[in-house]
């Protein structure tokens, strides 16, 4: 018998019981359908959280002030000002392994336009602010070294406001807002960003300049002290753990602490919460995976299960077969063929039911659905892999069977 003779002959003998051969399929159709949507979605909640964090700006560092103590409270970091206006130009200009560095003072306040009003978050800082944080412009431009400096009453606001200040689709550069009362010229809009970590709305915002925010909106002034956090970007080719250690150095150093005073400020590596989230995911996404390939060696048990029944029902049949002529190596190669029909077959429809259970989850939790070709291929060979290991046994049991006593079974 020739190859395409045996494998004709197996398929014809799985279809002779579809229900029987279906319900042997269905543990290799979830343990494939689960690797590949696991895989999938563990995929696509990384790539959200990745692009979350890509939201907040790449190796970014946040330095905040000091904590108060009064009275023997103590307050949290930020709640006694420390960080001056030359400490952020001292970290901008002396550290090679900080790239940017720019204030965020931030107040909530309620703006009008002409016929429409909304209380959001005005953010005073400089230019430095848009790369830091990864701000791009859909229209108009940034304010400038120059803006700041002169005090300029012009503002960059998100599509949020824009929305509730003009509607969808407006395009809003020109136009005069009052903040605080105080009229301000919209001369850019930013590129949609989303939500933040915690759920704030990157595009519900107003970025102005930091000394008009000093001067028209902030509410008493410090004097040299910043009211705000810094945001710096490291070098890349540095390393926020080396700007990080930079910054801790330079600011003890300017703020003259004692070598066992404790630090007045503080400085937080936002990129190890994202590596923190992105283990998260993949632990997650390893674990179900590992119970999906469960699933599929359960599966190869149901299959050798089946297959030495087969071999007992057949027994008759196998008989005949080898009394005219038929070889054992034909009588296991129709076996094996048999099972690895079956993983086959149980393998894309399992891949094909994967890639739909995928599609849902990630529309019903928003994720963007990323299938990997090289995981389906995996998928499809360990379950072939799965037919065969659990197929070898029950047919070299039926290759071996002595023809006399297969003729005589009944």
């Amino acid at each position: 018998m020739n190859v395409l003779e045996t494998m004709s002959l197996a398929v014809r003998s799985l279809l002779r019981s579809k229900m029987r051969s279906f319900l042997t399929a269905l543990g290799i159709i979830i343990g494939v359908g689960a690797v590949i949507a696991m895989v999938a979605i563990g995929d696509g909640a990384r790539a959200s959280v990745q692009k979350v964090f890509d939201a907040m700006g790449t190796n970014m560092l946040i330095v905040t002030s000091g904590s108060s103590n009064a009275g023997g409270a103590r307050g949290g970091f930020g709640s006694q000002p420390t960080l001056t206006w030359d400490d952020l130009e001292a970290i901008r200009t002396q550290l090679p392994s900080v790239r940017a560095a720019a204030p965020e003072m931030r107040t909530s306040t309620q703006v009008f336009s002409e016929d429409q009003n909304w209380t959001t978050s005005v953010t005073g800082t400089t230019p430095d602010y848009f790369d830091v944080r990864g701000w791009t412009l859909a229209t108009g431009r940034r304010f400038t070294e120059a803006d700041v400096e002169a005090g300029t009453k012009v503002a960059v606001i998100g599509q949020t406001v824009v929305e509730k200040l003009y509607g969808a689709g407006f395009d809003p550069v020109g136009q005069v807002i009052r903040i605080k009362k105080t009229p301000f010229t919209i001369i850019g809009m930013t590129v949609r960003k989303g939500q933040s970590p915690m759920g704030q709305d990157y595009d519900d915002s107003i970025l102005v300049p930091a000394t008009t925010f000093q001067r028209q909106l902030q509410s008493q002034s410090l004097g040299k002290y910043i009211t705000g956090v810094l945001n710096v970007q490291a070098d890349a080719s540095a390393g926020t753990a080396k700007a990080q250690q930079d910054i801790t150095t330079l600011l003890r150093e300017r703020h003259r602490l004692a070598e066992d005073a404790a630090n007045d400020f503080d400085v937080r590596d936002l990129s190890e919460l994202a590596n923190s989230r992105q283990q998260s995911t993949e632990t997650l996404s390893l674990l179900l995976a590992s119970i999906a390939a469960v699933s599929l060696v359960v599966g190869g048990i149901g299959i050798m299960n089946i297959m030495l029944v087969s071999v007992t029902e057949r027994t008759r049949e196998i008989g005949v077969r080898v009394a005219v002529g038929a070889r054992p190596r034909d009588i296991l190669a129709q076996f094996l063929i048999e099972a690895l029909t079956l993983a086959l077959l149980g393998g894309l429809i399992g891949a094909a039911a994967g890639l739909g259970v995928a599609q849902f989850l990630a529309t019903q939790f928003q994720w963007p659905l990323l299938v990997r070709p090289d995981v389906i291929l995996i998928a499809l060979g360990f379950s072939a892999l799965v037919g065969v290991g659990f197929g070898l046994y029950p047919a070299r049991k039926a290759s071996q069977l002595d023809p006399i006593d297969a003729l005589r079974y009944e």
